[in-house]
């Protein structure tokens, strides 16, 4: 679990370094983000929980899963937490490398 939400939080960091440098909307980051974190996720749990058969998270008992692996409701969840994980991620980069202070168009 450690490694994939550290993969899912650097990942939503080169989104949004590499794809929206153009300063996209954090509406539109945040819906890429939540498309990648959940894809992670589907693969991760197809590895883990089905192939290896490690069970480290079940959705079947939850409306709108695929596999029992990801959720409509924690797709949701990755929306929002992915907003904070865009911003740290941003000011982590201004703070340790003295890159330009992120400025953000919400809409």
């Amino acid at each position: 679990m450690f490694i994939l939400g550290g993969l899912c939080f650097v990942s939503v960091g080169l989104i949004n370094e590499y794809y929206f440098k153009l300063k996209k909307s954090l509406l539109i980051q945040q819906s890429v983000s939540c498309l990648v974190i959940t894809t992670l996720e589907l693969i991760f749990g197809l590895i883990l929980n089905v192939r290896l058969r490690l069970n480290v998270w079940d959705y079947s008992n939850l409306k709108f899963n695929l596999m029992g692996q990801i959720c409509l409701e924690y797709s949701v969840l990755w929306f929002f937490l992915s907003l904070p994980a865009i911003i740290f991620y941003d000011y982590l980069r201004h703070w340790l490398f003295g890159e330009e202070k992120p400025h953000y168009k919400f809409i």
